[in-house]
């Protein structure tokens, strides 16, 4: 076989018989003729030997009698799915000149994997000459050297220099842990969005505060009386959407790439977890949150405003208005009861509900329970059923959402990812913490609804 012109990955091996006396040049020939522009001009052997992509093609042939049989070297540098592609198209060539002909790719090596196994081999071989004792085989090497890449991957972060992932500053989604062990262990299993507090008894860094205020967070933290405390304190100052622990008795940095991957994925949000917890330690986590929010200021729309002189708990925020269907100008009055109410923001509701189909009616009478969320368009057609866990990813991805009913709670960030995209109506179990109402937005409560809907 003649010498490649490419530094290939992979070499595609086949055995091509051909019913008639032929040249090599006919072969390779009838390769590019037959196979031109079937998968493509990116996938034509012509443009892909002109761009470097593939290798000068060479064959191997000998006759025997009135037959031609040889094989086939295509040198390849596409990646795997690419260079398998291109070994399925040779094989429909049929012709070669006037005669039948066939070819069948038997092989499709690895050319790095021969590289790999000759510098391990020499390596070996090279070790012998500093020193004496027993080798350590190839898989304990490698391991090795993978540990030794993974750790160069961790970068230092913020101006704090917290152990991070290299892929946090692009990462739509971040995932915060502990410390650097944590940072190591899910870089090590492929999670690269990942950022450690650098240990928690220096509070919680204000690059990770900050960075919570523009990404979708997941705190993940051990699953013992540490972990419990150290989350609870992450809530307090940083904007978490969403919890993952360890299975209980494990830390972070224990856990192999499957459990990693299940507790990701059975996260819940923030909002259930605070639900779960006893009302004492929920007062307190919702005032600390509460207090790094700036108070918003009053909308410029009418409204009517009566004082309350008592404080009422943080349990609703309702806005109602007309349906959006109707041309008529929407009359808006919030309601919201912090607290500790101020007079600016104590707003009373008085407002005409909206008319829902019978049949979004009946589905939602029979969501509780069900943990799950249903998407309408503004023609009351259902586009989607999904969990309520995947409700704020699903909706960044649609275009045409006008309502969402489901069985959860209403959270401030869903509320901000509902309105810009254009999203009028929410109606869910529970309200929780929200403090920015979209003034086009209608948010309240199934119980509401049904409540109110029956008595009129």
């Amino acid at each position: 076989m003649g010498a490649l012109t490419i530094v290939a990955k992979y070499l595609i091996i086949a055995n091509v018989e051909v019913q008639g006396t032929v040249e090599k040049y006919d072969i390779i020939g009838a390769l590019f003729s037959q196979t031109e522009g079937l998968l493509g001009n990116e996938l034509d052997l012509r443009e892909l030997q002109m761009n470097g992509r593939i290798g000068r093609i060479e064959v191997e042939a000998e006759y025997k009698g009135d037959r031609t049989i040889g094989k086939v070297y295509i040198p390849s540098n596409l990646d795997r799915y690419e260079t398998a592609l291109v070994a399925a198209m040779i094989e429909t060539v049929d012709k070669v000149g006037p005669y039948n002909a066939k070819v069948q790719v038997v092989e499709i090596r690895d050319l790095r994997e021969e590289k790999r196994k000759r510098v391990f081999d020499r390596a070996r071989e090279l070790l012998k000459l500093v020193e004496h004792e027993a080798l350590p085989d190839t898989k304990e090497l490698i391991t090795k050297f993978m540990e030794s890449i993974r750790e160069t991957e961790v970068v230092e972060y913020g101006p704090e220099k917290l152990p991070a992932g290299p892929e946090v500053d692009k990462a739509d989604t971040i995932i915060i842990v502990e410390g650097r062990a944590d940072v190591l262990n899910l870089v090590k299993h492929g999670f690269k969005n990942v950022i450690g507090l650098g240990g928690s008894s220096g509070g919680v860094p204000k690059t990770v505060i900050e960075l919570s205020r523009k990404k979708t967070t997941v705190a993940f933290v051990d699953g013992d009386r540490g972990g419990e405390m150290l989350l609870k304190e992450l809530l307090k100052y940083a904007d978490i959407d969403y919890i993952a622990r360890a299975p209980p008795g494990k830390e972070v940095e224990q856990l192999t790439a499957k459990e990693i991957t299940k507790a990701l994925r059975n996260k819940i949000p923030t909002e259930e977890y605070l639900a779960s917890l006893e009302k004492r330690e929920r007062k307190l986590i919702e005032e600390a949150r509460q207090s790094q929010q700036e108070v918003p200021q009053p909308q410029a729309i009418e409204v009517s405003i009566q004082e309350q002189t008592q404080p009422q708990p943080a349990e609703k925020v309702q806005v109602i208005q007309q349906p959006v269907q109707q041309p008529q100008q929407p009359q808006i009055v919030a309601t919201s009861q912090p607290p500790n109410p101020q007079p600016s923001q104590s707003p009373q509701v008085s407002l005409e509900l909206p008319q829902l189909p019978q049949n979004v009616v009946d589905e939602m009478k029979k969501l509780s329970g069900t943990l799950e969320a249903i998407i309408y368009d503004d023609h009351w057609t259902e586009i989607k059923r999904i969990p309520v866990r995947d409700l704020v990813d699903t909706l960044q991805q649609l275009t045409n959402a006008y309502a969402v009913v489901f069985d959860g709670v209403c959270t401030q960030r869903l509320v901000d990812v509902a309105s810009s995209k254009g999203v009028k109506l929410l109606l869910m179990s529970r309200v929780g913490n929200i403090t920015k109402v979209p003034t086009d937005m209608l948010i309240l409560t199934i119980d509401e609804y049904l409540s109110k809907a029956g008595s009129k």
